[in-house]
């Protein structure tokens, strides 16, 4: 397994943290200055190197010196490291690094030594985050609305798994409000059905969908006619327990599809009913964090038109929120607020760090949830958990341009099975990364299935499978990769190298962002460069990577082409989707 000492970009980090240690042993710079906004990274333009950094611009303040003065310094102590064959001060005090050609074959063998686990870091610590995604009402199939939030949670997840970072992937079962005896209504309607009723259209508020019959013919089968007359009261928690439970053994079917499995499903209903969300308005009470007070008019109301009730309030207003939030209602019941409060305070006792993926349009329940998370795990004065609400925008589903037309089955939607059965399960992960997730999306189902490089999927399969070929066209040929004689690539070869080298370090910058995306965004890059490489050779042979006359170097190049394969299935991999050998 690979860790932060031996990629390229974080050992030069700690190359330019021992020409630090070494000024303030020689007393250039003062002891025990704070090195937390100390970089090291790829200039932006590459014509200026392979790395800068902006050590000396950071420092020279509370070292009460001149920028570039410290940065001549600093150049003096990193022009000792070996694989540096220059450092040059740029602007006001930025130091720019070129490496020397060994230092970058020694990379590429490096990728090759840790395979899959390039790019794998040990930067999370062991910390726990509990991610919790999708989460979906039980209420029917997964329809393509979740999608997106499902494939950004997952992504996540593995991204910080892969960091280091011990994960929950959670899913909150929203089985406690009114949508669920709607649900259970719906399946009455089915139930009856089942025995021969004519039923006729479905009313209008309930559950349409073909996928609530096979419920309705179970509980026919099990208990006859026993509840076709009888009162409400008799059979709607029985029926919404049965309808509920069988609505999430469909949703894990189809996240299945997905390749999306979670650790841990936890009931809103079972959290009420145990007692844990009154226990959790006693802590507040406890900690002065809800009274009892009277609700603020909602905006636009006259007074005319409120009634002043008095509700308990949680003191949202203290961690930045607008007012203060009722967390039950006027009869008594629990707010979606007040429970959401109690879910979040569960969760905080069994991890160091939380990251909930929300539908856009929860946008405006974000401040306060963030406020009750910051109050719950900082009353006792300890320091609050990091909590993130990451927010996923829509996808609009086309079809050659046009808006697809809903799911008979499903009776409203666009079912999440359907897209995957039609277009495959990578082609629809890889898909809702291609843009950031607060973004809007279409999803056309020509295009993500074109055979162009307008389509990032296909364009990034269709490097590997390119990659695949040429090996096994290669061994065809008699021809093996080998390391034996890197020293045949040329600038053209190792700038596909240096891209490749700043995958560990984009793999932990989307990680701190928790941003997946930015893995499917590198890749493409990736592929970009190879592709322009690769096609260097239809109007130059001497460029190719299976050189007939030179064996020498065509193992050297076919090393390289499996070297950016690997970085291409591991970040492929992380992202969910398998890496394609042929097309």
């Amino acid at each position: 397994m690979t860790d932060a000492r031996i990629n390229l970009h974080a050992d030069f980090a700690r190359v330019i943290d021992a020409a630090l240690d070494a000024l303030e042993a020689a007393g250039t710079l003062p002891a025990g200055l704070s090195r937390g906004a100390v970089t090291c990274e790829p200039p932006r333009d590459p014509a200026h190197g392979d790395l800068a950094t902006n050590a000396a611009m950071v420092l020279a303040k509370p070292a009460g010196t001149n920028p570039r003065a410290l940065a001549g310094a600093l150049v003096a102590e990193l022009e000792k490291e070996p694989r540096v064959t220059s450092a040059e001060i740029a602007g006001p005090g930025f130091i720019n690094l070129r490496l020397s050609d060994d230092a970058w074959r020694g990379e590429l063998a490096l990728i090759a030594q840790s395979g899959a686990d390039y790019g794998r870091s040990q930067m999370g610590g062991g910390k726990v985050v509990n991610v919790e995604y999708v989460s979906a009402n039980p209420t029917g199939p997964m329809h393509m609305g979740h999608c997106r939030g499902a494939v950004v949670g997952d992504a996540l997840a593995d991204l910080l798994a892969y960091t280091g970072h011990k994960v929950i992937k959670e899913y909150y079962v929203n089985d406690a409000g009114a949508q669920v005896d709607v649900l259970a209504r719906s399946v009455h309607i089915r139930y009856r059905e089942a025995l021969g009723e004519d039923v006729g259209e479905i009313p209008e508020g309930l559950y349409p969908g073909d996928y609530l019959v096979p419920v309705g013919k179970a509980l026919a089968a099990e208990f006859g006619d026993a509840y076709v007359k009888a009162p409400e009261a008799d059979w709607l928690i029985l029926f919404r327990t049965r309808a509920v439970a069988a609505m999430m053994d469909m949703i894990r079917a189809d996240l299945a599809t997905l390749g999306i499995h979670h650790d841990l499903f936890s009931s809103e209903a079972e959290l009420q009913a145990s007692g844990k969300v009154d226990a959790a308005e006693a802590w507040l009470r406890a900690h002065d964090l809800v009274y009892d007070g009277l609700l603020e008019a909602p905006k636009g109301k006259t007074p005319e038109d409120w009634e002043p009730v008095e509700l308990p309030l949680f003191r949202s207003t203290r961690f930045g929120d607008d007012q203060d939030r009722p967390i039950r209602k006027s009869n008594g019941a629990w707010t979606y607020f007040g429970a959401d409060l109690a879910y979040h305070f569960q969760k905080a006792q069994s991890a160091d760090a939380l990251v909930d993926i929300w539908g856009a349009d929860h946008a405006g329940t974000v401040k306060r949830i963030k406020a009750a998370v910051a109050a719950l795990t900082s009353a006792d004065g300890g320091t609050p958990k990091p909590f993130e609400v990451k927010l996923v925008q829509m996808v609009q589903l086309l079809r050659d341009g046009q808006p697809v037309k809903m799911s008979k089955r499903a009776g409203t939607f666009v079912t999440l099975a359907d897209v995957v059965n039609e277009v495959g399960k990578d082609v629809v992960r890889f898909t809702m990364l291609t843009r950031k997730p607060d973004a809007q999306m279409d999803f056309d189902f020509a295009k993500v299935v074109e055979a162009s490089k307008d389509n990032p999927v296909f364009y990034v399969q269709y490097a590997h499978a390119r990659i695949c070929r040429n090996i096994r066209k290669g061994a065809e040929e008699s021809f093996a990769p080998s390391d034996a004689n890197l020293a045949l690539l040329g600038d053209e070869e190792l700038a596909l190298v240096k891209l490749a080298a700043q995958f560990p370090r984009t793999v932990e910058a989307a990680a701190v962002a928790r941003e997946p995306h930015r893995i499917a965004f590198f890749l493409h890059d990736l592929a970009s460069a190879f592709h322009s490489y690769y096609n260097l050779g239809n109007d130059r042979p001497e460029k190719r990577f299976i050189v007939a006359h030179d064996s020498a170097l065509t193992a050297a190049r076919l090393f390289l082409a499996a070297q950016i394969g690997q970085v291409i299935r591991n970040g492929l991999a992380l992202l969910g989707v398998e890496a394609a050998e042929e097309l």
